[in-house]
């Protein structure tokens, strides 16, 4: 495996608050809530679902930006594993104190406006506070519950918490002695990992690699087909902590810096698979506002700073989120095999439930996401139980180009209505070529019968999932039909929501 020394090393690097640790002989499976609580002796950290849904055990990892600072970004300890804190900064609760011994101003906030109540969970809301600190302080209330959509408390209410971010941001750190402590500790990591080696930690219980470019991770997958390749660990993580799998060896892709560029071209978007959610946030819903939304409540921001967009795709869930939106927008996949490259159509990637066109030792090298063409209407649909932080029910995903009243071109995918995200294509040629009416409406609703036959889980009966798939249809024809047909069928104030 190729680095800049052309060696490798066992030990894991990593500041904890402003202390340096060298770890060895660690499980690659310990998870970084088991090492604060057990190891380290920090039980600020919370232990609540294990599964990265509560919030209680939120922390803030940092890592050099490449501009001579620090990015900083919350995260589920439970989830995490111990290696993959190898060249970055860990902030737990215990570490907000000031200098003269007194709270922080974060944690003074939620002190003055009675922020708390059992206290449990507090600290994993204090550290999503302190993230929004870091970066300059919030006071918009539409972002402040964005970033505590992942914390969860049944005691307080979040008016107070809200209240202690507002307030705690009015005084966020933003001066110039801020920006030396942020870079004096890039340069203390970029010198704790550059020239140091490739990560290979072998320990009794398993094997972990975490190489540092797309070539060494193609030769490590040749070596070891039958890895299992994490990245944000949204998923992976649960396996262990839910499943209790033991996963030999591992390899890691969160840090190799060419898998996680996102490149606009005139007429593509093409997002490596190391690409967080938040990171291709932005760039997405630039493609199109709907699924720049829909990323938005693809579970928490500690989810979303995890879990990436290609790990979304490889995992081949039937839902998927993101996998429904990007096949109706035509995205297609860059499989890479040791140095064979080779493009896939994003639905045809999916082959039935648990399997995708995927050999052993290949892996998902990037994801080419067209923008829609001139004409072409996109919306995007998720549905779930809870408006944030929800598994989904049912997503629907609609491009469509209407001409002189007619369809012109249309291209309909569904996730949970299958064993696979997949397009609806009965319902498609329902409408191609037909007067975008409610005749034709009604048509492709019968067409879609014909598609899926759903199945019922804890999340929705079959018969839910069907007429919500068609009544998506209907919220489709009103969004892209005259103002005039949308309030005769639903009513003025329906109309323009």
């Amino acid at each position: 495996m190729a680095n800049a020394t052309g060696s490798f090393r066992s030990d894991i690097r990593f500041l904890l608050g402003d202390e340096e640790r060298s770890l060895r002989d660690v499980d690659p499976q310990m998870t970084v809530l088991e090492y604060l609580r057990l190891a380290e002796r920090k039980p600020g950290t919370k232990e609540g679902c294990a599964e990265g849904d509560c919030g209680a055990c939120t922390v803030v990892l940092g890592e050099p930006d490449g501009k001579g600072g620090m990015a900083y970004r919350t995260v589920n300890a439970c989830i995490q594993f111990v290696p993959t804190l190898d060249g970055k900064q860990l902030l737990t609760v215990e570490h907000l104190k000031s200098e003269d011994g007194s709270l922080h101003p974060v944690q003074q906030a939620m002190v003055d406006t009675h922020g708390s109540q059992c206290g449990f969970c507090t600290p994993g809301f204090v550290m999503s506070l302190y993230q929004l600190w870091l970066d300059g302080g919030e006071d918009d209330r539409g972002a402040i519950n964005d970033a505590l959509a992942g914390n969860l408390c049944r005691c307080t209410g979040y008016g107070p918490i809200i209240e202690a971010a507002r307030k705690a941001g009015g005084i966020a750190a933003n001066d110039a002695v801020e920006q030396k402590r942020r870079a004096d500790i890039a340069t203390r990591l970029s010198a704790m990992v550059d020239d140091a080696g490739t990560l290979a930690v072998e320990h009794a219980a398993g094997r972990y690699y975490a190489p540092r470019t797309s070539d060494e991770l193609a030769g490590l997958l040749v070596a070891h087909p039958d890895a299992t390749v994490l990245a944000g660990g949204t998923d992976v993580g649960l396996w262990v902590t839910k499943m209790l799998k033991r996963l030999d060896p591992i390899i890691y892709i969160g840090d190799v810096g060419d898998l996680k560029s996102v490149t606009e071209t005139e007429d593509a978007l093409i997002i490596g698979a190391g690409v967080t959610y938040s990171r291709a946030h932005d760039a997405l819903g630039k493609v199109a506002a709907d699924i720049g939304e829909l990323v938005r409540r693809i579970g928490s921001r500690q989810i979303r700073n995890a879990g990436t967009v290609g790990g979304n795709i490889a995992n081949g869930s039937p839902i998927g989120d993101t996998p429904p939106a990007l096949i109706a927008l035509g995205a297609k996949i860059v499989l890479r095999m040791g140095d064979v490259r080779r493009e896939v159509a994003l639905e045809d990637f999916f082959i039935t439930y648990g399997k995708q066109d995927r050999q052993a030792g290949e892996f998902v090298e990037s994801v080419i996401v067209p923008k829609p063409a001139e004409g072409v209407a996109f919306k995007a649909y998720k549905i779930s139980k809870r408006f944030d932080q929800d598994i989904t029910a049912v997503l629907g995903a609609f491009a469509i180009k209407i001409v002189e009243g007619k369809v012109a071109e249309f291209r309909a995918a569904f996730g949970g209505m299958a064993g696979t995200p997949m397009r609806a294509a009965k319902c498609e040629a329902a409408l191609i070529g037909q007067d975008w009416n409610e005749a034709s409406l009604n048509a492709a609703q019968l067409a879609l019968a014909k598609d899926f036959a759903p199945m019922s889980d804890m999340r929705a009966s079959k018969e839910y999932r069907m007429l919500v798939a068609q009544n998506l249809l209907t919220k489709l024809f009103i969004e892209t039909t005259a103002p005039e047909i949308a309030t005769r069928l639903v009513g003025k104030e329906a109309a323009h929501v």
